[in-house]
């Protein structure tokens, strides 16, 4: 997350999608070391099916929280409806630092309703993310605290 905030601040393309790379390449390697884990705990000498369920678990959070992230980001980027910069190529130009604003329009009550609407809607999704971010997140710490419990207990035999 703090790569996607520096990236707001700066608005450095580039780099955001360096580290996005870098970070799915280590997305993909941990993904890898846990189906290798899931795999160890389906082979007979250990035979713990509940383990490997627990990490496929596992697995399955962290893509729905990867999903969600992202759908955070691009919420974040695309801003709130109502704060959206105004793209002003299809303005018509009199002179260089005077135009004819095709975005200027009467404040209407219908067009304060959908923009209210616009808001409330982005405003639902982007807390409706967070909340499954977070959901996701005690789901994955509650999987791996078992996990690990049973790990160790596996150790002291």
């Amino acid at each position: 997350m703090r790569g996607f905030s520096e990236y707001m601040k700066s608005r450095g393309e580039l780099a955001y999608q360096q580290l996005c790379s870098e970070i799915t390449v280590e997305f993909n390697d941990c993904s890898k070391q846990v189906l290798e884990m899931e795999s160890l705990f389906l082979n007979p000498d250990y035979y713990r099916v509940d383990l490997a369920e627990l990490l496929r678990a596992v697995q399955t959070q962290e893509k729905q929280k990867l999903h969600l992230t992202a759908t955070i980001q691009v919420l974040k980027m695309a801003g709130r409806p109502s704060e959206r910069l105004v793209n002003h190529e299809n303005c018509s130009f009199k002179m260089p630092m005077e135009h004819e604003c095709v975005h200027l329009q009467e404040i209407t009550e219908p067009a304060g309703t959908k923009e209210a609407e616009a808001n409330a809607e982005y405003d639902n999704a982007l807390k409706e993310a967070i909340r499954g971010v977070q959901e996701a997140v005690t789901a994955i710490n509650e999987h791996l605290e078992e996990v690990s419990y049973e790990i160790a207990g596996l150790e002291i035999k």
